[in-house]
């Protein structure tokens, strides 16, 4: 399997109600992080669409590995990367890592459709997309995997 080239790196800014009794990070909060490193990826990848208005993407599926626990006071970022896109998803890979050690703490593979906001149903990814993907990621997604 070849190795996941993370190159989209949110911080993460922690809050006191991101931790439990224990000084312990929610594992709900991680949803929210990776939610923020997804919004962050596409507006960064894809700074002319505007996804209220036209395409976007809305979650089918994550599915989320925990490792070492989060506790207040450490430098924490998400990172975000695109492995597939097929006709109407692209399956991503993020990571939460310690921005100091490096270390992974969360790693989350998620799904997400292609939506047409105006017919509220799903549609194709773009070429427009596949494109700036293929650009940003070093990869060529111009064909559905």
């Amino acid at each position: 399997m070849e190795e996941i080239k993370f190159k989209h790196v949110v911080p993460i800014q922690l809050r006191f109600s991101d931790f439990d009794s224990m000084g312990i990070l929610y594992n709900g909060v991680y949803l929210s992080f990776f939610d923020l490193g997804k919004s962050y990826y596409f507006n960064d990848v894809l700074p002319n669409v505007n996804a209220h208005k036209d395409m976007g993407v809305v979650v089918a599926k994550n599915y989320v590995n925990y490792f070492v626990p989060i506790y207040p006071n450490e430098n924490v970022a998400v990172e975000t990367a695109v492995m597939e896109i097929g006709n109407k998803s692209i399956k991503l890979n993020q990571r939460v890592i310690d921005i100091n050690t490096k270390e992974v703490k969360s790693i989350c593979e998620t799904v997400v459709v292609g939506f047409d906001v105006k017919t509220q149903t799903s549609t194709l990814i773009s070429d427009a997309w596949r494109k700036a993907i293929s650009a940003f990621e070093g990869r060529d997604f111009s064909k559905a995997e």
